[in-house]
Formats: C-alpha cells, sequence, structure tokens
C-alpha cells in the first residue's frame, strides 16, 4: 500500500490549525441580520411562545434588545411591526407615526452606525391577514396593491429606513416601489426583494408572531410553489429589471438549490431569510436535548454561505455572533 500512489486528502484535516488554514467557507458577524418585532403600545416586551428567545418590543422597550445588537457588532436589523388597528386597506402600514416608523427614528437617534431594513407587506396590517387587497369575492387583486406598498414604503424611508424590503409577492411591486422612491426624492434608498419567497410550511411561528395569519384561504397564489426552481430564477429576473439592489431567497434550508443557482446566475448580492419555523425547530430540539444548538446552527450558516448567501437573515443572529466572538 505504502507503494501506491494516491491522494489523501485526509492530510489536509490533520488537526484544527490545518482544518482553518484551507477552508473554504467562513461566517463572519458582517454577514447577518436580526430581524426585530415592533408592537405598538407601551412598556411591552411580548416573549412568542412559538419562537423561544424571540420577543415583540414597544418601541419604549426596544433600547435593550438594540443595546443587544449593537454590543454584538451585528450590522442590521429588519424591522417587522404588529399594529393595534388593522382595516382592509392596511392604512397602519403607512402612518408616519406607526410604531415601525417610531422605532427607526430611534435607531437612527440613538445608533446611527446600526443599518434598517424595512419589511414592506400589508399582511400584518390588514383586517383579513393577506399581502394585499381583497376584492369582495375575496380574490387577492394584484395592481390594486401597488399603490400601498409604494406608500408604505416611503412612508419607511422618510422615518430614516436605509433599505426597503418588499415581501408581498405582487408582481410589479419593485419597480412601483423605486419609482414612489425616486418621486419623492429617495434615489439613495436600496431595495431589498424578496424575489423568491415560496408559500412554505416553515412560516407558522412568524405567523404567531406577527399576528399575521390569514383569515381565509393561504397565500398559494401569490407566493410561490414550492415546486418550482426555474420559476424562482424569472422572479429574480424580473426583480433586477424592475430596480432591486439585493435579492432574496425565503426560507433558507430546503432552498439552498435556490441560492445557489441564483448566485451562479446574477451578480447582485443575495441573502437568504433562515426562517421562523427553521429556527423554532432548532430552538425546541435543543432545548430537550436531542441536539446540540451552537454546532447545529452554525453548520446551518456554513450550508447557507456556501450555497451563496452574502446575508443571513436570522434570528440565531445574536447567538451566532456571541459563538464567534467565543471563538475569537
Amino acid at each position: 500500500m505504502n507503494e501506491l500512489n494516491f491522494t489523501r486528502l485526509r492530510r489536509l484535516r490533520v488537526n484544527e490549525t490545518m482544518r482553518s488554514l484551507v477552508r473554504e467557507t467562513t461566517i463572519s458577524v458582517s454577514d447577518l441580520v436580526y430581524p426585530i418585532f415592533v408592537i405598538e403600545g407601551k412598556g411591552l416586551k411580548n416573549p412568542i411562545e412559538s419562537m423561544p428567545g424571540i420577543f415583540q418590543f414597544s418601541v419604549d422597550k426596544l433600547s435593550e434588545e438594540l443595546d443587544r445588537v449593537q454590543s454584538a457588532r451585528i450590522p442590521a436589523v429588519l424591522l417587522f411591526g404588529i399594529p393595534q388597528k388593522k382595516d382592509e386597506i392596511a392604512s397602519s402600514a403607512y402612518d408616519d407615526n406607526g410604531a415601525v416608523q417610531e422605532a427607526i427614528r430611534l435607531i437612527k437617534k440613538d445608533y446611527p452606525n446600526l443599518l434598517v431594513i424595512a419589511d414592506v407587506c400589508l399582511c400584518e396590517y390588514t383586517s383579513h391577514g393577506h399581502c394585499g387587497v381583497i376584492s369582495p369575492a375575496g380574490v387577492i387583486l394584484n395592481d390594486p396593491t401597488l399603490p400601498l406598498l409604494a406608500k408604505m414604503s416611503v412612508s419607511l424611508a422618510k422615518a430614516g429606513a436605509d433599505i426597503i424590503a418588499p415581501s408581498d409577492m405582487m408582481d410589479g411591486r419593485v419597480a412601483a416601489i423605486r419609482a414612489s422612491l425616486d418621486e419623492n426624492g429617495f434615489e439613495d434608498r436600496a431595495i431589498m426583494a424578496y424575489s423568491a419567497k415560496f408559500a412554505s410550511a416553515y412560516y407558522g411561528p412568524f405567523r404567531d408572531a406577527a399576528h399575521s395569519a390569514p383569515a381565509f384561504g393561504d397565500r398559494k397564489s401569490y407566493q410561490m410553489d414550492i415546486s418550482n426552481g426555474r420559476e424562482a430564477m424569472r422572479e429574480i429576473e424580473a426583480d433586477i429589471a424592475e430596480g432591486a439592489d439585493f435579492i432574496m431567497v425565503k426560507p433558507a434550508l430546503a432552498y439552498l438549490d435556490v441560492v445557489k443557482e441564483a448566485r451562479e446566475r446574477f451578480d447582485l448580492p443575495i441573502a437568504t431569510y433562515n426562517v421562523s419555523g427553521e429556527y423554532a425547530m432548532v430552538k425546541t430540539a435543543a432545548q430537550a436535548g436531542f441536539i446540540d444548538e451552537k454546532r447545529i446552527v452554525m453548520e446551518n450558516m456554513i450550508a447557507m454561505k456556501r450555497a451563496g448567501a452574502k446575508i443571513i437573515i436570522t434570528y440565531h443572529a445574536l447567538d451566532v455572533a456571541f459563538w464567534l466572538k467565543e471563538s475569537e
């Protein structure tokens, strides 16, 4: 056997120093975005039962979480709003004094180096829980929804949002938002499009967190069929043509093939969203003692990065930042 000339790949795995030297994919805190739920009201820090360790914060309670984000050197947050008032036309979404708008102003005043990404969707703000305007027959209407998404985007930009992130999956919404931002003097505000957002069962805990479950039907007429990868490329192409500055694949772990193909085909920065169901499964399994939480989470982070994501939106962000610092 010693006389044979064959490759010994194990030479590059003999110890951690060697493995670190040849490591192809690494995670940095600069890759992370931390989602935060902002609820209207005062003195509120509501635990989300289905997402251990995650809370809804009223604006006056938000600083305690933002202090942790800043201390962890996480560069960006993604904000979702939970209003007191919901109606058919999501009027709280574009209220300049809404909870998210107030939260953005707080961040820009007290945490000026923190990048603010503002989610744009109507589902948290409509009485019916769908992401668009509905007809009397219960049909989600595409084109009448676009002006409301644009109006919400301008309101969030006025408050100081750095990045507008439409997640509704209406056709043409990136173009409508880009035009409205530009017309209102916000040419410098970037758009992170939820370009390939699938109608996934992994969103369950988020519906609990954002109070956004649809009152009837489902979202399969506008979110993508989970079976379609080639269609995802068409969605991404359309958003790029309409002016998107970033593209996103959501969820992450079950759609890494889509992330990889998008990385090979497009030059824009790619984000992937490690969603609530993915987070909840890891957290609850770890709490039950079934898995090593740190190793599982970091393996998932590497998988997303290796597939081609530059930006990872994850509820694990604070833990990941701590573990990365711990390993320095």
